[in-house]
């Protein structure tokens, strides 16, 4: 098992950490980020219903919940480097199975099963992203900085959706989704090589090996943090409903095209990115991490409150001109910014109550929280769309984040001035 780092670990290099963390999370987040803004494209070019296609988009959330707990574990055993080497060289390979045998071509167009599970297993191995380059941060930077450092990697989500959505959709209208594949294999493999020059696991060793042990030894709260992975995942529902199926919305509803929709998705995602390097080095500085997600709940309710009323309007009106439109897509991209905004904050939280030794672990059981609920969120807006409307749809996501609240809450007591179950007292910052 890798020791923190301590003493000897070269300032600068952490960046460089930090880099890798940041290209492997958008590779993949462009995959799966950037393919559901190529939603109405692939339900055209596949053939499928929007049942359908919540199934096949829902499909790599699932590989990637079934995933991230067992990745998680490997990496606080086998360490960093290693498992994100292999998961993002599989990674690839995946997507490039997919680009062969997955994408229509020709008189040949794939069903359901086989595009399913074809980014079931792109889910499954990309899985392995998430926890490694989180612990990799959070063994390099002092918990004074974690937050930054956390929410810094965390905008490699939106960097990789916002990418994904500014080139996919006209990928896949010019070139089909054997471009489109191929293109997010290359985008790993890119970072497989980052991860093989710069990334390594820090050393410590002697008296501070010694305090590193004793320090692990203290357990975590184990209701905190089932408390805080709990509702990490409740507050992601909101987030994918808009990024799964707000092309659909905006294309079914208000007839936007191809412009329109892809700017609402890269501004929704840039916004998202400045939010989360906020969010973070602002917490840091206040050390109020856990109050300012409980205002991140709070405001995700009313906005998709908002939402919800807008979109009981339109059901009424029949004339939709361009002012109702502008206005729409300013009201998606808004409420999509304020339910992204907070992870890198909550993250920080996380591996602060878990300690660095657990951090893949705990990191792992926040990603299976979120992307289980990433699966059933683009499973269930199809049958809530088709009983309620878009105006459930949103009110159900709105519910969602008042769910989250009183979770969130419980760890309300985890201040910055404590000290973190895998914190050496009187080390030096890294």
């Amino acid at each position: 098992m890798p020791a923190i780092a301590t003493t000897a670990t070269p300032d600068r290099h952490r960046w460089k950490v930090l880099s890798v963390g940041v290209a492997a999370n958008a590779s993949f987040a462009a995959a799966f980020a950037g393919i559901p803004a190529a939603a109405v494209m692939m339900r055209s070019a596949y053939g499928f219903s929007d049942a359908a296609l919540g199934l096949a988009l829902g499909a790599m959330a699932l590989g990637i919940a079934c995933s991230e707990f067992p990745w998680g574990v490997l990496t606080d055993r086998w360490g960093d480097r290693k498992v994100l080497l292999t998961g993002l060289g599989a990674t690839a390979l995946a997507l490039l199975f997919m680009a062969l045998w997955g994408a229509p071509g020709g008189q040949s167009v794939p069903g359901l099963g086989l595009v399913g599970a074809g980014l079931l297993l792109v889910g499954m191995l990309g899985g392995s992203v998430n926890g490694s380059s989180g612990r990799a941060v959070m063994v390099w930077f002092s918990s004074a900085e974690r937050g930054m450092a956390m929410s810094i990697r965390q905008t490699a989500v939106p960097l990789g959706g916002a990418v994904g959505a500014l080139i996919l959709p006209t990928l896949a209208c010019e070139a089909g989704f054997a471009a489109v594949y191929g293109l997010l294999s290359a985008c790993c493999a890119v970072s497989l090589l980052l991860t093989w020059t710069w990334l390594r696991d820090p050393q410590a060793g002697g008296a501070v090996g010694a305090a590193v042990a004793a320090a692990e030894a203290v357990p975590p709260d184990r209701g905190r943090l089932w408390a805080m992975v709990a509702a990490i995942g409740i507050l992601c529902a909101p987030q994918f409903g808009i990024l799964t199926f707000g092309t659909v919305f905006l294309h079914d509803v208000l007839h936007a095209g191809l412009t329109a929709t892809t700017g609402a998705l890269v501004g929704l995602q840039c916004g998202a990115m400045a939010m989360r390097v906020w969010s973070g080095r602002w917490t840091d500085r206040h050390g109020n991490r856990a109050q300012f997600l409980r205002a991140a709940a709070w405001i995700s309710v009313l906005c998709f409150v908002m939402l919800g009323g807008a979109s009981c309007l339109l059901a009424r009106t029949l004339a939709h001109g361009p002012l109702v439109l502008a206005a729409m897509l300013v009201a998606l991209a808004v409420s999509g910014v304020c339910v992204s905004a907070w992870h890198g904050v909550a993250y920080a939280e996380l591996v602060t109550l878990a300690g660095a030794h657990r951090a893949g672990t705990a990191l792992g059981m926040a990603n299976t929280s979120v992307f289980v609920v990433c699966f059933a969120t683009a499973s269930a807006i199809p049958h809530i769309n088709a009983l309620a409307g878009w105006a459930g749809v949103w009110l159900v996501g709105a519910a969602c984040a008042a769910l989250a609240l009183p979770l969130f809450a419980r760890s309300a007591r985890v201040r910055m001035s404590d000290l973190t179950p895998g914190a050496i007292p009187g080390a030096p910052k890294i």
